[in-house]
């Protein structure tokens, strides 16, 4: 199958990414969002990151301009799917609000379109199991910041065809990404492996194992990171990091997934890292 026409659901930090690469890549794509506003923001991001790429000399001033002209904003879902042969889903973490997007996305799309999510750890099978179309429904994880991040985890869920899985697999490689086929398991890989060791870092600074600072600087000088764990929390964002780890700890009933006290204090406080100007940093706005 020949994807042609892309809607991106969902306007955030992810999905705007999203939309960025695909456009990029050549592709006209609808960004869909019940919200003008972050339409708006989204849409400001995207040319933002674009000029950084122009001034870098990753891409020319004229793939700038033609990949904008690629993309259009929409509201409404139903108007923003109905052309499209391929939908991906960037909405946050949440099953309720997951399961309702694909109910719609799958009454409203096309009979071929191939519906993704770009969830992070919740179940491809499950999200398929809500629509009439389960085998044209996979997992395309993308990383943040996606325009940089050449990763793409693909999940394919219990009923996922081949052709499904083979077309997003091509696909993902014409944006310039790395695919990794990941069977469908809670977290994939990737947050299976990452979020117990960014919980386990906030447990150290809540028993007062070490500072803030001090953690990351381990992490950084003596494990080689790029970027410590507690950094890079504030970046995906706490929120997203506490509804993995619920997934994780519900999915798994494993208690080394338990979200520490500390995280959930400061989901609650609205401490959610960078996009808020405070996490375990502050940020300037």
């Amino acid at each position: 199958m020949r994807i042609q026409q892309v809607a991106v659901v969902g306007a955030g930090t992810m999905g705007n990414g999203i939309a960025h690469v695909f456009a990029l890549a050549g592709l006209p794509v609808t960004l869909i969002d019940v919200s003008e506003e972050q339409l708006a923001r989204a849409q400001a991001a995207i040319e933002r990151n674009m000029t950084r790429q122009v001034r870098k000399g990753i891409i020319s001033e004229e793939d700038k301009t033609r990949a904008l002209e690629r993309i259009r904003l929409e509201t409404e879902l139903e108007a923003g799917v109905q052309s499209a042969d391929l939908a991906v889903e960037a909405v946050p973490e949440q099953k309720t609000l997951k399961a309702d997007v694909f109910r719609r996305l799958d009454a409203a799309a096309p009979e071929h379109a191939i519906l993704a999510s770009n969830t992070s750890s919740i179940s491809i099978t499950w999200i398929g199991a809500q629509t009439k179309r389960p085998q044209q429904v996979i997992g395309m994880h993308f990383f943040n910041p996606v325009p940089v991040m050449k990763l793409v985890e693909i999940v394919r869920g219990l009923a996922t065809s081949e052709d499904t899985y083979t077309t997003i697999f091509e696909l993902s490689k014409t944006l310039g990404k790395t695919p990794v086929t990941v069977n469908d398991s809670p977290g994939f890989v990737s947050n299976r492996v990452l979020m117990p060791m960014i919980n386990e870092a906030i447990y150290t600074v809540m028993e007062g194992v070490a500072s803030v600072e001090d953690v990351d600087t381990v992490m950084k000088l003596g494990m080689n990171h790029p970027m410590g764990p507690l950094t890079l929390a504030d970046f995906i964002g706490l929120d997203v990091c506490l509804d993995i780890l619920e997934v994780l700890h519900r999915e798994l009933g494993d208690d080394k997934y338990r979200p520490c006290p500390l995280l959930r204090k400061m989901v609650d406080a609205g401490w959610l890292g960078r996009k808020t100007g405070r996490g375990f940093y502050v940020y300037e706005s």
